[in-house]
Parts: structure tokens; C-alpha cells; sequence
């Protein structure tokens, strides 16, 4: 009975190791994705508000169905500071005609979280993001 005893430790051992190892990858999992839709969701708010900036009159400090004011200050959209610099990601504007808004992942402590990059495109009746593989 004594070995009988044993092998069962051993193997209730073996078990809970290789349970303890797949909770752990379903955690780094999960914190990935949910990084890359905190980001995919921060870029949407960001289109949204370039829309709003798009249908307002330049009368009341839009655009006037332009993204881009133009003009000598080629003024119009800009990110909000609040959303330039946020945990997740650091967004940038690549141009203002097609107001397309790139977004990249900060480095972590955490080795499991992957610096995604995503691209949002808007257009005056859609947002458009796209995620690319880091």
C-alpha cells in the first residue's frame, strides 16, 4: 500500500503543476487581449471625436466637412492631450486629410504583453481599425 500511497502524491503533484502552468498561459492570454481592446476602444473614442470635429460647422469651431481646416496653419483635428499619452498605447496622426491615427503599445514590465500596433482610419460615416501583429 505504501508505494500505491506515493505514486498517487507524485502523480496529484504532476497534475496541479500542469493546472497551475495552464492557468498561467490563460492569464498572459487574457491580458493580451485585453490590452489590444483597450486600444482597439481608445481609437474608436478618437474617430468618434474626429467625426464630431468633421460634421460641425467651422462656425463653431469645426470642420466643416473636412477633417483638415487647411488654410497658412493647416489647423483641424487634433488628438485631445488626454488621449495622446495613454497606459495602454501613444497616438499619433500620420495625416490630417484622412485622418488616420496610429496607435502603438507601450513596453510593459511584463514580458507577455506584446506591443500591438493599430491603425484607425476614419472617414465622415465610418472607423475602421486594423491591428497589426507586433
Amino acid at each position: 500500500m505504501g508505494q500505491q500511497q506515493l505514486l498517487l502524491i507524485v502523480l496529484g503533484v504532476i497534475i496541479v503543476g500542469i493546472a497551475i502552468v495552464v492557468g498561467i498561459n490563460l492569464f498572459n492570454a487574457n491580458a493580451e487581449e485585453s490590452t489590444k481592446d483597450t486600444i482597439v476602444s481608445e481609437g474608436t473614442n478618437i474617430g468618434a471625436l474626429a467625426q464630431q470635429f468633421y460634421k460641425k460647422p467651422k462656425a463653431l469651431g469645426g470642420g466643416g466637412n473636412t477633417f483638415s481646416t487647411g488654410g497658412q496653419s493647416n489647423t483641424g483635428f487634433v488628438i485631445p492631450t488626454t488621449l495622446q499619452n495613454t497606459p495602454s498605447a501613444i497616438w499619433s496622426e500620420t495625416t490630417k486629410d484622412s485622418a488616420k491615427y496610429v496607435a502603438t503599445g507601450k513596453p510593459t514590465d511584463a514580458d507577455y504583453v506584446k506591443r500591438w500596433k493599430v491603425t484607425v482610419t476614419v472617414t465622415p460615416n465610418s472607423i475602421t481599425s486594423v491591428v497589426a501583429n507586433p
